[in-house]
């Protein structure tokens, strides 16, 4: 199979949520000489800026019309960008492609994880070629190390560790991408309600002395080219307001939107923002 890299004047379509994602895409794309067209989900595309490209907006349970639609515009490659507040299964209104793929799995589809999977399994059935966001934005991947002017102390990489490890059971269980750690304590971990309204939370159970640490990681199980976790600019004031001192995030499995804009803000705020590896226990001899 051909690289989407290796095939720039592919027509790409994106599967568009909510937030600043989907249209940096299009930008990025249209800029390398790309055709798009987009699909806003209903109630979760929100960004304005998505109407001066040709879209449609269909609900997220219409299957049928999304695939039959990417088809007729003649896209080759599709990405999936920006948030979708988990559904129920009266919100998705299935059509009946929705259905009878939702029927195969039963109500743990309606994981993140799990309807993810379905979506890009039936993309790729249908005969599209399912790109990540960060194949198209390569400064959107998430390198190992300090990403900005403020360093993190050894307290404060012990609680990025900790909360890592806490973070992937949580993925490998289809619950959540993030949590909050400070001094070693679990202050919150992230479920249906999202990472911003997990870290306000957070700051009701803050201790005395040093702040906490968000961080952020793609599920063990996750297809890096679906629903990587992303901070933005947001992502590091919210932090700030509650009381946190950075922001560790999984190396290669975690996306930073407007990076230098986010960088620029977190060292403005005193915060860090640290690419992580997963350390694997040590062997004994």
């Amino acid at each position: 199979m051909t690289a989407p890299q290796d095939n720039p004047a592919a027509k790409l379509g994106i599967i568009a949520g909510g937030g600043a994602l989907p249209a940096r895409l299009a930008a990025a794309a249209t800029a390398a000489g790309r055709d798009v067209f987009i699909v806003k989900l209903d109630a979760h595309a929100d960004d304005p800026a998505l109407d001066a490209y040709p879209h449609t907006s269909l609900r997220i349970g219409a299957a049928a019309k999304i695939l039959d639609r990417l088809k007729s515009e003649e896209c080759r490659d599709v990405v999936l960008a920006g948030k979708v507040a988990r559904p129920s299964f009266a919100s998705i209104r299935p059509d009946w492609r929705a259905a009878k793929l939702l029927m195969k799995v039963g109500m743990k589809s309606l994981g993140d994880d799990g309807l993810l999977r379905l979506v890009a399994g039936e993309l790729e059935r249908d005969g599209f070629r399912l790109v990540g966001a960060h194949e198209i934005l390569s400064d959107l991947a998430v390198e190992e190390g300090v990403l900005g002017k403020v360093k993190p102390d050894a307290q404060a990489m012990a609680d990025a560790q900790h909360g890592l490890k806490v973070a992937r059971i949580l993925g490998a269980a289809d619950v959540g991408q993030g949590c909050v750690v400070q001094q070693g304590l679990v202050l919150a971990l992230e479920a249906i309600e999202g990472t911003d309204e997990m870290i306000r939370r957070s700051a009701g159970y803050r201790r005395e002395g040093v702040g906490g640490v968000l961080v952020k990681s793609a599920k063990p199980q996750q297809d890096r080219r679906l629903d990587l976790p992303a901070i933005g600019v947001s992502t590091v004031e919210n932090a700030h307001d509650a009381g946190l001192r950075g922001i560790a995030l999984l190396a290669g499995g975690t996306m930073i939107i407007d990076r230098k804009k986010t960088v620029k803000r977190a060292d403005e705020l005193g915060l860090f923002i640290v690419g992580i590896s997963v350390q694997e226990p040590a062997q004994d001899e």
